[in-house]
């Protein structure tokens, strides 16, 4: 079972969990319920997991030339491709059910379409075609915040698409800095990721272009929400904090400054979600 459990990709999991939980208490503007509440976990969860299941199943030809990947179930035969073809579609399917029987139709709806995108949009048609992949097939990570504000009241406001648009801009910094340190792993899997394709310095400055548009859309979601001004000084004490791996990396490029911003950028969206949810509970 633990095999099966990896195809999931739990601890990417958690990074949308972490932006479904602030995309409830926004939307509820305080307490969501408990039950809503797990139930929109479990559900996202599942859904995420199974998405990232197919994804493997997919990719397990390339998963086998990279070698960040190549110890991945199905790449090294613990799994055949029809079983976890099976488990993937029975917890994506159980996801949906979750979603509509606990939560709203409109919630269920954003998570079929997260799942489809994911494999079709990102995975078949972007992954292995276009440099630009990560960009639009981010779109799939933007998701939960949409899909949490729709649990509440089945319905999108200014303030989720704002919350949509940071995950948007957010994403490709984040996963440039990780083709930073495995480029060699991607292109010997010929997937043309950013960093494959394009000088380290133009890499960069597509960082700068989306994490700039990123620090005035988190700025935005703060206003929209209404929430009190304090956090706009702490979210711009966290934004110094990312942009100073940002610029050491456009210093001097390196695994290792890629290796810090990755983590950095984790750093970021994980204190600015537990602040959305402070400021909630303050207001």
């Amino acid at each position: 079972m633990k095999q099966y459990i990896s195809l999931m990709k739990l601890r990417v999991v958690e990074l949308l969990l972490v932006t479904t939980v602030p995309a409830l208490f926004l939307a509820t503007n305080g307490i969501p319920d408990l039950s809503l509440t797990f139930w929109s976990l479990l559900g996202g969860t599942l859904a995420a997991g199974g998405a990232n299941a197919f994804n493997m199943v997919i990719e397990s030809d390339t998963d086998k030339l990279m070698k960040r990947t190549a110890n991945r179930p199905i790449s090294t035969g613990q799994i055949s491709k029809r079983n976890a073809l099976l488990f993937s579609s029975i917890i994506s399917l159980l996801s949906l059910v979750i979603f509509y029987i606990f939560t709203t139709e409109l919630a269920t709806v954003l998570t079929a379409l997260a799942i489809i995108f994911y494999i079709f949009g990102y995975t078949i048609a972007l992954k292995r075609h276009t440099s630009q992949n990560i960009v639009w097939g981010g779109i799939a990570g933007c998701m939960p915040v949409l899909i949490g504000q729709a649990a509440v009241t089945n319905s999108l406001t200014a303030t989720s698409w704002l919350f949509f648009l940071l995950i948007f801009f957010w994403t490709p910094p984040h996963f440039w800095a990780l083709a930073v340190r495995y480029k060699d792993d991607y292109a010997a899997a010929g997937i043309p990721m950013l960093p494959v394709v394009a000088p380290i310095r133009s890499v960069i400055n597509q960082m700068w272009f989306h994490s700039l548009a990123m620090v005035i859309v988190s700025l935005l979601v703060i206003r929209s929400a209404g929430l009190s001004n304090w956090l706009f000084v702490i979210t711009l004490l966290l934004i110094v904090g990312w942009k100073r791996q940002l610029i050491k990396l456009t210093k001097q490029p390196s695994e290792v400054n890629a290796g810090k911003l990755f983590q950095a950028s984790i750093i970021f969206l994980s204190i600015y979600s537990f602040l959305l949810v402070l400021g909630v509970l303050l207001k």
